[in-house]
């Protein structure tokens, strides 16, 4: 993709332009390979495997990202081979070197790599990580064969497994196609698979190694990790049966059988980020935003001060106020929340609900470490609804889905349970992240199938990493680059921000959700723009139109708008009572698509398009709108579309 600097910071915030992947092909089998890993692997068109990758992470789960040095292609119509080599610097002065060999032909993969250091290596990881897809493949036929030679046939999880559903694997095998199948071997050391829809991955991982054993680890000075991939490609079927790959044309969208209502939407307010807010809303309006969540962490040393500052800002909004409470379980149950309760009686702070968690479960518990002291959460719910006796209490995580997955909640006791999601735990390239997406139904099925019809709220949900429960430390980002784990994300402040938002609304828009929150007013996670974005400083950022428009839409009757190609293109449809119907679209990708409306009936509408030509007037708040008569609609990279009739 070439792409000038001003354009990829409307699209991006960064004028970073990440490099065209290099496109592997030796007979049906295709890969791209790209930063030292490969990306979907396909068959006769059809992903066979997400990714492949060598990594190394560091004590809080950071991935090191290493330039590549040696690197040679070499191809022809049946075979390709790559070879590159890396280097990884560690704290102290250690570093690591890796060698690595891939080698392509029409029936076989082979991903070779060697890992050795001179100075002894601290690491959490050191090894291959396999992503198998989601779509298609969850709850689907495999063969799985342990490290003792015993076989196993059995199924990718469905809902999504708190734990690892397989371990001490050598190698997995999956049905591709009527007639294709693929085994995955692994040989260096023993791997398991984790369900990465826990942190909203599109993707099952096999990686290396278990994590019942302890890490950080070192790697000894002059040891050779060495491992290998081996990908098998059986094709039993005859030439006539292979398929013959379709013509793209445009994208499809359709009415489905879903229905239901849609969420109201919640801005998340911090303490340090309570008065810049105050001063947003008296300047430009709350976006019209049903919800106010209102982050309370005394271990933070959040106390008097914050809970007034929150009542400053309350006497200016006339939405719902809820306060996300991490409790500190340090003292009396009783004690610590009746202190919260007096704080907010005598600062004149109203709240309509709370969610109460204990602050130590923001940190999450791996498979096979020791679960950490902690009250019981009835305890902890008997405690907040005494101190708030005419408030609604709610819990669940103040962190993610792993966290309510792995450890489940007694919701008999709350009124509504709720948790977050963040996209760059793992990953945080472009792909990756847009990718996420595919993971939010199985998310909100997973968790209405454990708490049924429970009242369900999700978010804070954005970009950059509000709180990072697998270490230390959320990463700093002073360059503005693609980081996982990163509190700052570029991307949030520009176009892609806006699709991700909107696509993120229209996959949870069939479980029903209370309440959907995904962004703050002001800051790193705001709506508001901060010096050097692609948007002028106090302007608006492109998420606050979604956000906006998702506002208006709260309460509205969903009805199921189906996408023939989902991984690019999302829509979200609704209609008020008094007859109103509107339709967003978004494109997910770097390319400009093309969607066929004309199943939707949704001609005679307004349009307004909100993209890398408009985004600038947008950033003032002014939009043109024009008469969509249909059916094609015309979007570029990450552009967001609203059209909208009046029933007669």
């Amino acid at each position: 993709m070439t792409i000038s600097a001003d354009r990829a910071f409307l699209l991006y915030g960064t004028t970073q332009v990440e490099p065209a992947p290099t496109e592997l092909k030796a007979g049906r089998l295709t890969a791209k390979f790209s930063g030292g890993a490969l990306r979907r692997i396909a068959y006769d068109g059809v992903e066979v495997l997400r990714a492949i990758s060598f990594l190394v992470r560091d004590r809080d789960w950071g991935t090191y990202d290493p330039a590549l040095s040696d690197l040679t292609v070499e191809q022809d119509a049946e075979k390709f081979i790559v070879r590159y080599r890396s280097r990884c610097a560690g704290p102290d002065g250690t570093e690591l070197t890796i060698a690595a060999t891939i080698t392509g032909t029409p029936e076989t993969l082979t991903f070779e790599a060697s890992a050795e250091t001179p100075t002894g290596f601290e690491t959490n990881r050191c090894g291959f990580c396999i992503l198998h897809p989601i779509v298609g493949l969850a709850g689907a036929p495999v063969t799985v064969e342990h490290v003792d030679g015993t076989v196993e046939e059995t199924r990718l999880p469905d809902h999504i497994e708190p734990w690892q559903p397989f371990k001490e694997m050598r190698a997995i095998t999956h049905a591709v196609l009527p007639g294709v199948a693929a085994e995955c071997r692994m040989e260096g050391d023993t791997f398991e698979m984790e369900d990465q829809r826990n942190w909203s991955d599109a993707s099952y991982k096999t990686y290396v190694r278990p994590l019942a054993l302890p890490w950080p680890y070192r790697i000894a000075a002059g040891e050779a990790v060495t491992q290998k991939i081996t990908l098998t490609i059986r094709d039993d079927r005859s030439e006539s049966q292979a398929m013959q790959e379709l013509a793209a044309g445009p994208i499809r969208l359709h009415w489905g059988e879903g229905t239901g209502i849609l969420p109201s939407i919640g801005l998340a307010v911090s303490p340090d980020e309570a008065a810049v807010t105050l001063a947003a809303l008296e300047e430009v309006g709350d976006f019209g935003a049903q919800e106010l969540l209102l982050h309370f962490d005394p271990e933070a040393g959040h106390g008097r001060g914050t809970i007034e500052a929150f009542a400053a800002l309350s006497h200016h909004y006339r939405g719902c106020l809820t306060m996300e409470i991490a409790v500190p379980c340090q003292r009396p149950l009783g004690e610590e929340m009746e202190e919260i309760a007096a704080f907010a009686h005598e600062a004149g702070l109203k709240l309509d609900a709370i969610i109460v968690s204990p602050s130590v479960d923001r940190q999450s518990t791996p498979p096979g470490s020791a679960w950490p002291d902690c009250p019981a959460l009835d305890d902890v719910y008997t405690a907040a609804k005494t101190a708030f006796p005419s408030t609604c209490i709610g819990g669940g995580m103040l962190s993610y889905f792993t966290e309510i997955n792995r450890k489940r909640v007694p919701a008999e006791r709350l009124a509504f349970v709720s948790h977050a999601t963040n996209p760059i735990v793992h990953a945080a390239d472009d792909e990756s992240v847009m990718q996420t997406l595919e993971a939010l139904p199985f998310i909100t099925r997973s968790l209405r199938a454990v708490y049924g019809e429970k009242p369900y709220r999700i978010g804070p949900s954005t970009i950059p990493m509000r709180q990072n429960p697998y270490g230390s430390r959320t990463m700093d980002n002073p360059g503005g680059g693609r980081i996982a784990m990163a509190h700052r994300d570029p991307r949030h402040n520009a176009l892609f921000g806006a699709a991700f938002a909107l696509g993120y609304a229209a996959r949870v828009a069939g479980a029903g959700l209370e309440r959907l929150t995904l962004s703050a007013v002001t800051g790193p996670f705001g709506l508001i723009a901060g010096p050097g974005e692609p948007m002028p400083e106090g302007a608006l950022r492109p998420l606050a139109h979604v956000v906006r428009a998702l506002a208006m839409m709260a309460g509205w009757t969903w009805r199921e708008v189906v996408s023939s190609r989902p991984h690019e293109l999302l829509a979200l449809a609704g209609e008020s009572r008094d007859g109103e119907r509107g339709l967003l679209v978004t494109n997910i990708t770097s390319q400009t698509q093309t969607a066929d409306l004309s199943a939707l009936g949704l001609t005679d509408a307004s349009l307004a398009i909100l993209d890398e030509n408009t985004v600038l007037e947008a950033a003032h708040d002014r939009f043109d709108e024009t008469a969509f008569t249909g059916p094609h609609l015309t979007l570029r990279p990450y552009a967001v579309a609203r059209l909208a009739r009046q029933n007669a």
